[in-house]
């Protein structure tokens, strides 16, 4: 399979404008979910919000969220896709991506019982709740720096390697399926601590959804991205520290309210 990132000027405009319009389409849901939640518990104070929610409706939602943070990360490797698909190299688009969105999928699964078990004590702004949501910051703080965490981000970094590594059954469905399902593990390895983050602060806190998407998309595209991923890590270690030194900031640094 050739590849080169180069030519296809069409593809190269239109695939990150598709990418960049379904990331807006996951921000607006998640939006509006997040608003939806905020009526339901204002309307029914004395019920949870786990019991409010399907599993269904979490997933999808889930979805819409991985959408809004993930894809605008994910432009160079579905761009240089695209245009080995616009050549007949490789199977249709479709099913490369429809691959990286089952690997973010199935996350959601232990990411909904998970926020159920928390649900209320994050809302009650439990001390163990906040010391669990410490121990996390700095277990994603100490993620960023293991030869783990490296070698998972050296394929998001790189597609044309990825390709070369990956690409080789890509001209068929199936191994268009199973080479977005590797691109899509490399890159849960990147971020799943920082999901775990986003669940133990709450899952819908849009202030933190936001600073981890930029984090992401910074660490993996931009030039300086080691450096941008250090910097999150020390902001991860500072405010888990924190936590566990003082549960009490918990409500602040979720940004229920100013630090007293």
């Amino acid at each position: 399979m050739a590849l080169s990132p180069g030519g296809g000027g069409t593809l190269r405009l239109a695939v990150p404008a598709v990418l960049l319009l379904a990331g807006a389409a996951g921000w607006w849901w998640s939006l509006r979910m997040a608003a939806d939640m905020a009526a339901m518990a204002a309307a029914m104070p004395d019920m949870a919000m786990a019991d409010m929610v399907s599993l269904a409706g979490f997933l999808f939602g889930w979805v819409a969220m991985m959408g809004a943070m993930m894809l605008p990360a994910m432009i160079p490797v579905v761009r240089l896709y695209a245009l080995a698909a616009g050549r007949g190299g490789v199977a249709p688009l479709p099913f490369f991506l429809s691959g990286y969105l089952v690997v973010w999928t199935l996350p959601g699964l232990p990411a909904y019982f998970a926020w159920r078990w928390l649900d209320g004590p994050l809302g009650a702004a439990a001390p163990w709740a906040a010391r669990l949501a410490g121990l996390v910051l700095v277990a994603a703080a100490v993620w960023q720096f293991t030869p783990w965490k490296a070698a998972c981000l050296r394929h998001c970094r790189s597609p044309l390697s990825f390709f070369l590594a990956y690409g080789s059954g890509a001209g068929r469905p199936r191994g268009a399926l199973k080479m977005g399902a590797a691109h899509g593990w490399f890159c849960f390895g990147c971020c799943w601590a920082m999901m775990a983050v986003l669940v133990a602060l709450g899952t819908m806190n849009l202030t933190w959804m936001l600073a981890l998407s930029l984090l992401i998309l910074l660490e993996k595209n931009a030039p300086g991205g080691r450096y941008v991923g250090a910097a999150g890590a020390l902001v991860f270690a500072l405010a888990g520290m924190a936590l566990l030194w003082d549960p009490g900031i918990f409500a602040a640094l979720r940004g229920w309210a100013p630090i007293r």
